[in-house]
């Protein structure tokens, strides 16, 4: 597959066509969300009744309020996990305290506990616990209009079915506690047909790239298995320090996540982890860095990242996984952010037409003009 953004090992650096990183006061701004009177009817539900029958909302005391509230999933909601209705549903309530819920027990489906993961089946019966929504407004402010300039700038395809973007680094995929403002919650405002946007998968906040957003439950659910069966071909662009061995072409080491003491989530290699496998190609090198493309084999979080950095060449810019002294070079080579971009993704047509459909983003604008700036040092 050909990647646009992708320059040749023997070409002038970056393509003509680049986008800019997000301005940081769009990574600033607040999409401030308060829930005010009962929650929405659920999208992908058949009713939404009390155990009893009837549909009733126990309010607790005071604006924002809500009691508990039980889901019936029909056809169209099965297959979803039971962690992204609760972040769909329970409007404004931070991330870490959906997660929260579900470790307590206090969301049940059908009368039991559940794991986040669990996946939802037709007819079943979800218990949302009383909640509070954030002071705010029941719908997210609509974003700035620098924010929705580079959004809709960042369509690469858009259709019945799909929306593909080029994410900014900096945004988030998804808003939560201490993070404002998320694609998703952004794009849902732009357009009615974006309303109901689901995220496909995530890359890290500080990635740029394409991302996957379904239109359709049904689309979500067949993307999803083409994810779980590992059928998608994902490249990555990154930067990384030093001079790459080109006879290091696959990465397999088992990750594990960890706890900091400081509470940060960080992954590691280690054998308790699981299986984690990466090719790795050079594509130019340059003065003090080299550009490879980066194609995970399986999606764990952090992989691309972790594997590279414990191969001895961290991406420029890892504040997690490169150390100080490393941050320190890379701040004198001019680098300013994490030199990691999805440049492509492929699937299999779900559709049953048989033809498999790519999407590719183009090399941003920092990355292309820090790789020019490199490949002038080293000549």
């Amino acid at each position: 597959m050909v990647h646009k953004g992708v320059p040749a090992a023997s070409a002038a650096p970056g393509p003509t066509l680049h986008r800019s990183p997000l301005p940081a006061e769009d990574v600033r701004s607040g999409l401030a969300m308060r829930a005010v009177g009962p929650p929405p009817e659920c999208s992908s539900c058949a009713q939404v009744t009390q155990s009893k029958g009837k549909t009733k909302y126990q309010g607790e005391s005071g604006a924002g309020g809500h009691g508990v509230r039980i889901v019936r999933i029909d056809s169209e909601g099965a297959g979803q996990r039971v962690d992204n209705l609760l972040l769909r549903e329970l409007k404004g309530v931070p991330r870490s305290r959906v997660y929260s819920m579900l470790r307590k027990g206090e969301v049940r489906v059908n009368g039991g506990r559940i794991r986040a993961g669990h996946r939802l089946d037709a007819g079943d019966e979800v218990r949302l616990p009383p909640w509070r929504g954030p002071e705010g407004g029941g719908t997210p402010p609509a974003p700035s209009a620098s924010l929705t300039g580079r959004l809709l700038a960042g369509i690469l395809h858009d259709d019945g079915d799909l929306l593909v973007m080029d994410k900014p680094a900096g945004l988030a995929v998804h808003g939560g506690s201490g993070i404002h403002v998320g694609l998703v919650e952004a794009l849902r405002q732009l357009r009615p047909d974006f309303a109901k946007l689901e995220l496909v998968h995530r890359i890290d906040r500080d990635t740029s790239g394409v991302v996957l957003l379904a239109k359709r439950r049904s689309v979500l659910r067949a993307l999803h298995r083409v994810l779980r069966e590992r059928l998608a071909q994902k490249r990555y662009l990154a930067l990384v320090e030093g001079e790459w061995p080109t006879h290091l072409q696959q990465l397999d080491a088992p990750l594990e996540r960890y706890l900091a003491a400081n509470g940060e989530r960080f992954v590691r290699v280690s054998a308790a982890g699981k299986p984690s496998t990466t090719r790795v190609r050079v594509v130019r090198r340059l003065a003090a860095a080299t550009l490879v493309e980066a194609a995970p084999e399986t999606g764990r979080t952090h992989q691309i990242r972790v594997h590279l950095a414990a191969a001895g060449h961290p991406i420029l810019g890892d504040p997690k996984y490169a150390d100080s002294a490393a941050l320190a070079r890379h701040a004198t080579m001019g680098v300013t952010r994490l030199c990691l971009h999805a440049a492509a993704i492929e699937v299999p047509d779900w559709s049953g037409a048989g033809v498999p459909r790519s999407f590719e983003a183009p090399l941003p604008e920092d990355m292309a003009s820090l790789i020019a700036s490199l490949a002038a040092m080293g000549q």
